[in-house]
């Protein structure tokens, strides 16, 4: 917040109250509890002195579903995704329970649309050699390069070989 014109105060002189307003009570509107519009919420700097208010969300798909797919792709039932209003960066952490027929690798990766477009790579991916079976893979990954705004950020599956069977995954986005 800038003022054109700096406030001091003096002896016995009366504040109005428009200067009140302006430069006492603007500057609590501007601390993160007067920021705060949902419970939940933490608050990301988006420039010096600037704080934007960001919810953290997840989502989850139960179902086991496989692919033969070796370039990412969606299993019957997409996901899961989640939708939320980022800044230019996001911690993305992708979780799945899988397996693999043979000795190939299945993969968790994780795509971004909306505001952004980003395709799923292994850079952005968890996932292993577990074979039939299985195991449960989890990770932390910052996602740069993103536009603000609303982004949707959804899990996508792949294997080096083999069938990738995939349950009880999960994505939480910590938008920044």
């Amino acid at each position: 917040m800038a003022w054109s014109t700096p406030m001091t105060a003096v002896a016995g002189n009366v504040f109005t109250a428009a200067q009140f307003n302006q430069y006492v009570r603007d500057l609590f509107n501007e601390t993160a509890p007067a920021k705060a519009s949902a419970a939940g919420q933490w608050f990301i700097s988006t420039a010096a002195n600037a704080l934007a208010a960001r919810t953290i969300t997840s989502a989850s798909v139960a179902t086991s579903e496989t692919t033969t797919s070796t370039s990412y792709t969606d299993l019957a039932t997409s996901g899961p995704a989640v939708a939320t209003v980022t800044g230019t960066q996001a911690l993305i952490a992708p979780y799945s329970a899988m397996a693999n027929s043979g000795t190939g690798f299945s993969v968790m990766g994780v795509a971004v649309s909306g505001s952004s477009s980003i395709a799923a790579t292994d850079a952005h991916a968890v996932g292993g050699p577990f074979g039939t079976n299985g195991g449960r893979v989890s990770g932390l990954f910052l996602v740069t390069g993103l536009t603000p705004g609303s982004n949707t950020f959804t899990a996508k599956y792949r294997v080096l070989s083999g069938t990738g069977t995939f349950v009880d995954r999960s994505l939480t986005v910590l938008p920044l």
